[in-house]
This record gives C-alpha cells, structure tokens and sequence, in this order.
C-alpha cells in the first residue's frame, strides 16, 4: 500500500502490515491502560494505627471511670490516631507482552491513517526554535493538536513547539501509544515512517512465523 506524502503528488510505499490492519478496539484499550497505569510512580503512603508514635499505654483503666473502654492513644477514631485502611507504597505495572504491545501500535497507526489523521512529510525543520515558526508550520498543514515524528531528535523543532501545550514533538523512540491517541493528528516525516516500519514489521514477520 501507499501513503500519499502531503502536499505533493508523491507517495511512498509502505508495509500493509503496519499501517493496514483492522482496528482492535479491546487491545488498544488493553495497551492505553497498561502503559499509563505503568507510569503511575505508586509511592502514596500513610501511617496505620502501628506506625502512628506513642499509644503504648492504656489511657485509663478498663473500668471504673465511666469512659468507653480503649486500649490505645492511637486508633483511627483518635486525633493524632493512625489511618484505617491506610494507603501503602504499590507497584501499578501491568503485565504486556512484547507482541501485543507491537500488534497494538500497528493497529493505531493502522487506524489513524484509515481516518486520514496520519499526515506524511518529507521533512519538518526551523530554522531556530521559535514558537513562531513552529505556529506557521502547523498552519501550513492545516493542523492544530497535534503530535509530531520524526526519525531523531530535533531540539530546534522541540523548543519551538514547548510553549504550544496542543504540540508534542518526539522521535520515533519516544511514540508511544497514549501521545498516538491524545492528539488529533500525527505529523510523521518519511524518515520516521522507514524507521516505524523497519521497527514493526520486522517483528510482525518474526510473530508470523513462530
């Protein structure tokens, strides 16, 4: 298959197995979900009656003084007392495989060029990082959230875009598939869909023939 470079009457061709497959609502979702729910840093915590200071002594007798019994300074219905159920440090990570994680981001690419969101380049520079210049590119696209690809980092095209919180740029490395479905569209130089492609289906065709 081909993807039609934008505005030009090129096209270049690329692998059906990457950017021709059908959507899979239920994986994606499982990969959305995994990927964020592995970068939650799980480190809340809070004192349990146990790790509360002081309540080591009875703070009256058990009986004769009219009071409700209690045994300690430091339960939860106590001010200054420990935390019920308290919150503890946690490991979020869920468990992915490599090959449902790949098959996952062919079929976003898949489906975002089936929406025509999916938008090729041949190249997208500036001259030095200024927003400016990054606003005219966007609007030379007809675009506006967006995530940009490119093969490597540019750190002129990032700084340009740093001040535009509806811009991400990113390298290939960097994509990811939360960024692939937050924006609206995906701006992708043709060195960055060869290094996509050269990614993805190299491994699709290893899956194939196990």
């Amino acid at each position: 298959m081909n993807l039609q470079i934008h505005n030009s009457k090129e096209t270049i061709a690329v692998s059906e197995a990457v950017f021709g497959l059908e959507y899979k609502e239920s994986l994606i979702h499982q990969l959305v979900t995994a990927y964020m729910a592995t970068g939650r840093s799980g480190t809340v915590a809070q004192k349990n009656r146990s790790a509360v200071r002081g309540g080591g002594a009875k703070p009256w007798a058990q009986k004769g003084t009219g009071r409700a019994r209690a045994g300690t300074s430091r339960g939860p219905l106590w001010r200054s007392g420990g935390v019920t159920f308290a919150a503890q440090p946690r490991d979020y990570t869920q468990k992915l495989n490599k090959k449902m994680y790949r098959a996952g981001m062919r079929s976003m690419l898949s489906e975002l060029n089936r929406q025509q969101r999916l938008i090729v380049v041949e190249d997208i520079t500036v001259d030095a990082p200024k927003t400016k210049q990054m606003t005219a590119k966007l609007a030379d696209l007809g675009v506006s959230k967006t995530l940009i690809v490119t093969e490597t980092g540019d750190e002129s095209l990032y700084l340009s875009a740093r001040n535009l919180h509806h811009v991400e740029v990113c390298d290939v490395a960097g994509m990811n598939p939360v960024n692939l479905v937050r924006y609206d569209h995906v701006v992708v130089t043709v060195g960055a869909v060869r290094a996509i492609e050269e990614q993805l289906a190299g491994s699709a065709k290893a899956e194939e023939s196990k």
